[in-house]
């Protein structure tokens, strides 16, 4: 699917989260409809989208009726079960596609891929045994953040590291997860770049915004950020880079 969505289109997004909710608005401005699929009740993407299907990943019925209901399908977050992405790429386009559902899902496989492309990132050690977690501080050193490889988010799945007694407390917080220590990094501050690429390549971006968190949450994001234009120019060409990758 190469050309733009005509007016009236339907897009399907999985998941009524927020995210969801604004995306739906943005579409509406564009002349474009959406349809959300999400198993919990109500959801805040419901109260603005042109339809809702409330029913669990797992329901191939709902998730096929769902799929001939739009012209195109995305999502609002990683978390979503490869089993429902077999159901509905038999139907529709899902997009962006499942390599990058597959890498933003993991934050070990996030890490290898951007390491694999020459980019930096924090230090970071993959924990599956407490053994694993021991002789990561010792070579990552403290402070450090031990991290679920999969579904946390706004502080959540994570435990900080100030100092060796902290290791036994925080391995236990993973609850049997399989985990990531990563390093703590001195930086000024965090930017973000919200990116798109098309099928045949084209990338565009928006500026990049800068961030700031408080207990482990984004708390604001302020665009544009403050950064000289050889800084911005970076932050954009390496968006494009992993974009094109995915």
């Amino acid at each position: 699917m190469n050309e733009p969505l005509a007016s009236g289109a339907v897009i399907g997004i999985l998941g009524g989260g927020q995210l969801g909710r604004m995306l739906s608005v943005a579409a509406s401005r564009l002349g474009l409809r959406t349809h959300i699929f999400e198993p919990s009740d109500a959801p805040p993407a419901a109260d603005v989208a042109h339809a809702a299907t409330a029913a669990p990943y797992e329901d191939s019925a709902a998730l096929k009726r769902f799929a001939e209901a739009v012209d195109v399908i995305t999502y609002e977050f990683e978390n979503i079960p490869t089993s429902a992405l077999d159901t509905l790429e038999k139907i529709r386009n899902i997009r962006p596609g499942r390599e990058a559902l597959r890498v933003s899902q993991d934050r070990l496989t996030e890490k290898l891929f951007l390491s694999e492309l020459g980019l930096k990132t924090a230090p970071y050690a993959t924990v599956d045994q407490f053994g694993d977690l021991e002789k990561a501080v010792q070579t990552i050193g403290a402070p450090a953040i031990l991290k679920t490889r999969r579904f946390g988010y706004d502080g959540k799945g994570q435990a900080r590291i100030m100092a060796e007694q902290d290791i036994k407390q925080a391995f236990e917080d993973m609850a049997g997860q399989p985990a990531i220590l990563e390093g703590f990094v001195d930086f000024s501050h965090e930017v973000s770049v919200i990116g798109a690429r098309n099928s045949v390549g084209d990338v565009a971006c928006f500026d990049p915004g800068e961030n700031i968190h408080r207990d482990g949450i984004l708390h604001s994001t302020t665009v544009p950020a403050k950064l000289n234009a050889g800084q911005r120019m970076d932050a954009v060409l390496l968006t494009a880079k992993i974009l094109n990758t995915l």
